[in-house]
């Protein structure tokens, strides 16, 4: 079956939802415009007002649509958002929004391990590690300051990889399958490194966040992910 015989088969309410999306991620419908109202959307697709108010609410719910009750349905001003708890490349988030990634390799190198390293690692110090630092670009706009650290043994061909053609995240989890995961969450005041790498106004505070993998029962990898704080947010959904 091809792709378009495939989207024929989709619930009516996901065709209206895609072709929301379509117009947005387009441009031809831009931020704080309204879409189309529920009974607009009915007479387009010939489709139940249940359905249209099911794509609206969808879209609503995923941050793509403001709705206002009385006045209609408006493009969402989107920040750049990850889920606090999602395992997936920076690369994936961006091109989800429909917008281009980018990456700036700044170093891949061995390095030792230090005492807070070793810790982390569970090693001696003094352990061989491969360190990068690369920073991920949203539509040219830095977004993301990755420095990672990974064990040798389990990644022996890190330093070797091109990752201004895939992510560090992609290739582990393609050499190293993760079984654990470790996430720490903070906000903090960057170095001045760190503020003029992510282009930061002086005094903006950035989001941290910690990551440790485990694979084998190892610890393959650490990383510190640097966010700017007035352009990236974290936000979750879950259910107890």
């Amino acid at each position: 079956m091809d792709a378009a015989s495939s989207r024929d088969l989709q619930p009516l309410y996901l065709k209206v939802k895609r072709h929301i999306l379509e117009n947005i991620d387009s441009g031809k419908w831009a931020a704080a415009q309204r879409v189309p109202s529920e009974n607009e959307i009915v007479k387009t697709f010939g489709v139940s007002r249940m359905t249209a108010n099911r794509a609206l609410k969808e879209l609503s719910d995923e941050g793509v649509l403001v709705r206002i009750a009385g006045v209609g349905s408006f493009v969402a001003n989107r920040h750049a958002r990850a889920h606090p708890l999602a395992i997936r490349s920076i690369a994936e988030e961006i091109r989800e929004r429909g917008h281009q990634h980018r990456a700036q390799v700044l170093s891949q190198e061995r390095v030792r391990a230090d005492a807070k390293l070793a810790a982390d690692f569970d090693v001696r110090a003094g352990a061989p590690l491969f360190h990068s630092s690369i920073v991920h670009f949203e539509n040219d706009r830095p977004v993301q300051l990755e420095e990672r650290h990974v064990a040798p043994e389990l990644a022996p061909d890190y330093l070797e990889v091109d990752f201004t053609r895939t992510t560090p995240y992609d290739y582990l989890v393609s050499v190293a399958p993760l079984q654990e995961v470790e996430h720490l969450l903070r906000a903090v005041m960057p170095e001045e490194r760190t503020r003029r790498l992510l282009d930061m106004k002086r005094h903006e505070p950035c989001l941290l966040m910690i990551r440790r993998t485990w694979t084998r029962s190892r610890i393959a990898s650490v990383a510190q992910l640097y966010y700017p704080g007035s352009r990236y947010e974290m936000s979750g959904r879950f259910r107890p």
